[in-house]
């Protein structure tokens, strides 16, 4: 895993533990942060890959240093790691621009499985959160009235093999899952998920999901 990390979190044990975890899988820890303002320069100064953010700390919280990250160094990662399993606080990570959202109770090797989905650019989120989100971006994107099933697909300017992707990932494949139930590489993968992204206006897989069950999208093996 070749990535370069910043932790943020305002307990030094803490971090120094998750920095020897990493250390262990050959990711490096580059800095460190004890608070969110902390976190904010220390992004400029050793130009991360990823930063694991808390959301509890003194001043600034980390949901707020999510945003000034993202807008200024948009290509950085963002993973909140908290033990916050509100759902608000869940939806305003994700509405940040956070790529996932993990509690800190993970066991080892989930975390580590999930290290390396991050460093392969999938969104990560712990176990029955995703489900949260869903409804959530469900929810909103109804109020928007949007077209529904195909038709909003043909209106995105979605390819046959994008909207082939698309059903994959509306029923929560990965995209190693998606490249095999395909017989694509996941690189390819990778690239019909970026021209996804484009074209559908979002930010991150959390958010393509929310859109294909929002619009009416039913994959084809339901039925």
């Amino acid at each position: 895993m070749s990535i370069k990390v910043l932790l943020a979190d305002d307990h030094a044990l803490f971090r120094a533990g998750l920095t020897s975890l990493l250390n262990a899988w050959g990711v490096r820890v580059v800095g460190q942060a004890a608070n969110a303002n902390e976190a904010i320069a220390k992004v400029s100064q050793v130009h991360p890959d990823l930063v694991f953010m808390d959301i509890n700390m003194p001043g600034l919280n980390g949901l707020e240093a999510t945003r000034a990250i993202k807008a200024e160094f948009p290509d950085v990662k963002v993973i909140i790691l908290t033990v916050s399993d509100d759902q608000q606080d869940l939806f305003e990570a994700i509405k940040s621009g956070a790529e996932g959202y993990l509690l800190k109770n993970l066991r080892e090797e989930e975390f580590a499985d999930l290290v390396d989905r991050i460093s392969r650019g999938e969104t990560v989120m712990s176990s029955g959160l995703a489900k949260k989100l869903l409804q959530e971006f469900a929810r909103l994107k109804r109020q928007e009235k949007p077209a529904v099933g195909v038709e909003a697909e043909v209106e995105a300017g979605l390819s046959i093999r994008e909207r082939e992707v698309l059903e994959q990932v509306s029923r929560g494949a990965t995209n190693k899952e998606v490249a095999a139930a395909l017989y694509i590489s996941e690189n390819t993968v990778n690239f019909h998920m970026k021209n996804i992204l484009g074209k559908l206006h979002l930010r991150n897989r959390a958010e393509v999901v929310g859109w294909a069950l929002s619009h009416g999208f039913t994959p084809r093996s339901a039925g």
